[in-house]
């Protein structure tokens, strides 16, 4: 009887550890400084959210909302993975949207998953029904008070497009000296984002290395594989600065251990 009662609270253990490293949403805030950023652009909000996965965080996702809304976001990047390719609900993962294009502008660039489902024409469609300004290897100019950063997109190499290409057709005619600012999937590409001086990226798809060790850091990621270099936070190169969104869903493991599911409010700062 003890051993049966021991059993039941260790599996009651497990279930909740589970349960809360999968589904306790978390802020991450950064200030990113930069001299290119324009005094009009000073305090610019940008909220992240990424690698949905078709998870659900509340009724009619309702928790991940109001995370999102709490931020007081500018703007909101959805880079890629917002749908899952191994069980696709695409309306799932529509309530959320629906909801934070009410708060402000949405921009949204493909992932992997999206392209692997071979429905993207369906999804851009969908999106672009709501409001959102979806992002095919393109950039908008944002201004403010007769200042202007540049936001580009470009979509997930899957489609068949080196991301260098993508990024320089995205940039084609916008202004080379302003402060860039690109979404785009894939943090392994970091490289390539260096060498087209962008000046801030935001990236998800590896999940935080899903499961997460003290001084270790994440174990596995999608295209890097064990003990991979791009899992989580900030990384800097000359002049660029990528954040590595740990995301909010699962896909073929279906457990984060230690990395709970993330979103990623950024402020820009003209620094001094």
């Amino acid at each position: 009887m003890k051993k049966l009662l021991k059993l039941i609270i260790f599996i009651g253990v497990v279930y909740l550890f589970l349960y809360i490293n999968n589904n306790w949403l978390v802020t991450t805030d950064y200030v990113h400084e930069s001299e290119k950023i324009p005094a009009s652009f000073d305090g610019y909000r940008i909220t992240q959210v990424t690698d949905l996965h078709d998870a659900t965080f509340g009724e009619n996702q309702s928790r991940l909302v109001k995370k999102v809304q709490a931020t007081q976001p500018d703007a909101i990047f959805l880079t890629g993975d917002l749908v899952d390719s191994r069980r696709y609900d695409l309306e799932n993962s529509l309530q959320a949207v629906r909801q934070l294009v009410e708060i402000t502008d949405v921009y949204y660039v493909l992932g992997n998953h999206e392209v692997a489902l071979n429905l993207t024409d369906e999804i851009y469609t969908a999106l672009n029904e709501l409001g959102v300004h979806v992002m095919p290897n393109d950039a908008v100019q944002l201004e403010r008070n007769g200042e202007h950063i540049i936001v580009a997109g470009v979509e997930d190499p899957l489609m068949g497009k080196e991301v260098g290409q993508s990024i320089d057709e995205a940039l084609y005619n916008m202004d080379p000296d302003a402060f860039k600012v690109l979404l785009s999937h894939r943090p392994e590409l970091f490289e390539t984002y260096v060498e087209k001086e962008i000046d801030l990226v935001f990236t998800g798809h590896a999940h935080g290395g899903q499961i997460r060790l003290p001084f270790i850091g994440g174990l596995f990621a999608p295209t890097q594989g064990f003990m991979p270099k791009y899992t989580a936070g900030i990384y800097e190169e000359q002049e660029t600065e990528m954040i590595v969104n740990r995301g909010l869903g699962n896909s073929l493991f279906p457990y984060r251990v230690f990395n709970l599911p993330e979103i990623y409010a950024v402020e820009l700062k003209k620094e001094s």
